[in-house]
């Protein structure tokens, strides 16, 4: 019996420690679990955000171009392409890139003139796909393309 209130009362104090950490003003235990579940979402899409200004930094310094920005939409994604210079095929082998990853694309605008910028709005098939998976997709588009055109 003892040990069965020292259990309670330690699943009591690590519930009210969660609670305290994750701010909320929950009474219960499953609205003190729900709210540090909403807690950690939050902390995994600020990390994935920091993540991706780091990658975005990072490539800047080194190349500054192609720049590859996603961000995840609510059931898909924002993709920023800019590269400072166009290949021929450029744009039909990001399509591609899209289309092997379940990407259906709902907008685009597109610019080729001096540079090549894209911008493209898709919705995802596939939940499962985060936005590194899209950006390293459309990252190995794009060299395959400047590739294939060296080669030519």
């Amino acid at each position: 019996m003892v040990s069965r209130e020292l259990k309670g009362a330690a699943l009591h104090e690590k519930l009210q420690l969660l609670r305290s950490v994750t701010k909320s003003h929950a009474l219960n235990k499953a609205s003190i679990i729900a709210d540090a579940s909403n807690y950690i979402q939050e902390l995994q899409q600020k990390v994935e955000r920091l993540n991706q200004e780091i990658t975005s930094a990072q490539i800047e310094e080194e190349t500054p171009m192609p720049v590859v920005n996603v961000e995840t939409l609510n059931k898909g994604f924002l993709i920023n392409v800019l590269s400072e210079k166009s290949c021929p095929g450029l744009l039909v082998s990001i399509l591609e890139a899209f289309e092997e990853l379940g990407l259906t694309v709902l907008e685009a605008r597109v610019s080729c003139d001096d540079t090549f910028h894209l911008e493209a709005v898709g919705e995802n098939k596939m939940a499962s796909m985060d936005s590194h998976v899209m950006k390293q997709a459309v990252l190995q588009a794009i060299k395959d393309c400047y590739e294939s055109s060296e080669q030519d």
